[in-house]
């Protein structure tokens, strides 16, 4: 028996605005689209490395307001490019915890996304 990384559903309500935080600010690249028919809801997959996420306007998939950790290496190169685009909804801090130190951003639809990396000097 065998496990693979999870990979999470989160809900979106507006498509500009998921590919605008996602791709645009996140840096996510579209990997691919499914819709039933045109008109329908999105069901989106991005991925970034070996982080890959489901974005979905179907509301029988999830609800908004999820949270989850991604483990990040370079988390302060990551935060600087962030800053560097001045995207108009978030300034991502990093704050240094217990376990190491956490970058946390919510998307424009309430759904948590903390990027964490152990802590250097543990």
């Amino acid at each position: 028996m065998q496990f693979a990384a999870p990979i999470p559903i989160l809900r979106i309500f507006d498509e500009a605005k998921a590919r605008a935080f996602y791709i645009d600010f996140l840096g996510f690249q579209e990997d691919w689209t499914h819709r039933f028919e045109p008109g329908l809801p999105l069901y989106l997959q991005v991925s970034r490395g070996g982080c890959v996420l489901h974005l979905s306007e179907h509301h029988g998939d999830c609800c908004p307001g999820a949270a989850l950790r991604i483990a990040t290496q370079g988390l302060d190169e990551y935060q600087a490019g962030l800053l560097e685009k001045r995207y108009g909804y978030a300034r991502p801090g990093i704050e240094h915890m217990p376990w190491g130190r956490d970058m946390s951003i919510r998307d424009p639809f309430g759904n948590r996304l903390v990027f964490t990396e152990a802590d250097p000097q543990a």
